[in-house]
């Protein structure tokens, strides 16, 4: 069997287990999938500028977010369905985090509840929130509140479902429909086939609540739409409403960031949603630098990051943790819980292997003089002329 040495060979060995339909689900992005392939694309443009005789005998990816010490700069970010990549695929993943010594964010549209996923894990959660209806959001809220999570996280670039066109072609969707092309795609998964088989088709946890009974909360639940109505005001009723930490994801303009702290949240976290919403958006590493320039308060990044060297030039650039989606993922489809953990110590070599490379003995003393060519911050300048104050 292929030895796996990087991120791509856990890719590899992901889509030879899934049936094609759900690996499309796993890996494509939005209509032409431009942003998908940008993402990726940038971070190989950014290049390193190594300090030389530095003492780099002894390193270190340890660092802190919140006051909390972390293992690696590094979350398993939110991702929904994962129980369709392998049985369990949140408290799979959720353990894997918890024993590497990092903070797990549970998805809105996970297959394990919000109770389930707190009595597994063994380290920190977060809480991604998608506000499809305002009373289910409240309620999703306070179940978190309630079951020990940390963290929130305010996702905001899904006003609408984004058209991801390898799903529409292949009529992904839960329940999945037993066509006579996903049978024969099954039959020629059998190790994915037997793991549906024993443990059954996977469902939307959260949203199969006793709490969840209200007839007009049924319908925006069927319908999975979103609350496009969600704006700057509702912002403040969600801070009030969450006493702990409260980041917002989906952040891709420095004046957005600067407004989304200066209405009380502690963080932003600049994502385009993996490409899988609007095609063609910036990448989140373009507007990296600007934004933790502008703003006093931790910023992350997700989109894009397949090597440790991406997470090294992402915290160089002004990053105080990236959050992983499709590269857990592959580990998830690849072996389940054994794999996670495998994507998660292959990172964290290759971020240490970089450290040494360019003479930077901890992640903590990363900075902007170890990068010599990076993104263009031409292309994505604030425009913004509204101060909001920080």
């Amino acid at each position: 069997m292929k030895k796996l040495v990087n991120v791509a060979d856990f890719r590899d060995r992901a889509k030879a287990r899934l049936p094609r339909i759900v690996f499309d689900y796993l890996e494509g992005g939005a209509e032409d999938e431009i942003g998908l392939r940008h993402n990726q694309d940038v971070f190989r443009r950014v290049r390193f500028q190594p300090r030389r005789l530095v003492d780099v005998s002894a390193r270190s990816t340890q660092t802190t977010v919140l006051g909390k010490p972390m293992s690696a700069p590094l979350v398993i970010g939110p991702t929904g369905l994962n129980g369709i990549f392998w049985p369990k695929g949140d408290l799979a993943l959720a353990r894997a985090a918890g024993n590497f010594g990092i903070p797990f964010a549970l998805s809105t549209a996970s297959t394990s509840s919000i109770e389930d996923v707190a009595k597994a894990a063994t380290g920190e959660l977060w809480f991604q929130l998608y506000v499809v209806h305002r009373k289910l959001a409240e309620l999703l809220v306070r179940r978190a509140l309630n079951a020990g999570y940390t963290t929130l996280i305010l996702t905001t670039d899904v006003g609408v479902n984004g058209k991801r066109e390898r799903d529409l072609r292949n009529g992904f969707g839960l329940p999945m429909r037993y066509t006579a092309k996903a049978l024969l795609d099954g039959m020629l998964h059998p190790r994915w086939s037997f793991d549906l088989v024993r443990e059954g088709m996977p469902q939307l946890a959260n949203f199969a609540s006793q709490d969840v009974q209200d007839t007009e909360l049924q319908a925006a639940l069927m319908s999975r739409q979103m609350d496009a109505s969600f704006a700057w005001d509702d912002l403040k009723w969600l801070r009030d409403l969450w006493p702990h930490a409260l980041f917002i994801k989906g952040i891709s303009r420095v004046d957005d960031a600067r407004r989304c702290i200066a209405l009380g949240a502690d963080g932003v976290i600049l994502s385009n949603h993996g490409g899988r919403q609007l095609d063609s958006a910036i990448a989140p590493l373009e507007i990296l630098d600007d934004t933790a320039r502008s703003i006093d308060a931790p910023v992350f990044i997700d989109s894009g990051i397949r090597r440790g060297s991406d997470v090294v030039k992402a915290i160089a650039l002004g990053a105080r943790a990236v959050l992983l989606g499709r590269a857990t993922l592959y580990g998830l489809a690849a072996d389940g819980e054994a794999g996670v953990d495998a994507v998660l110590d292959l990172l964290k070599s290759e971020i240490d292997t970089t450290l040494a490379q360019i003479g930077c003995p901890s992640v903590q003393q990363l900075g902007r003089e170890f990068i010599r060519d990076g993104v263009d911050r031409k292309e994505v300048v604030d425009t913004s002329t509204t101060p909001y104050s920080i």
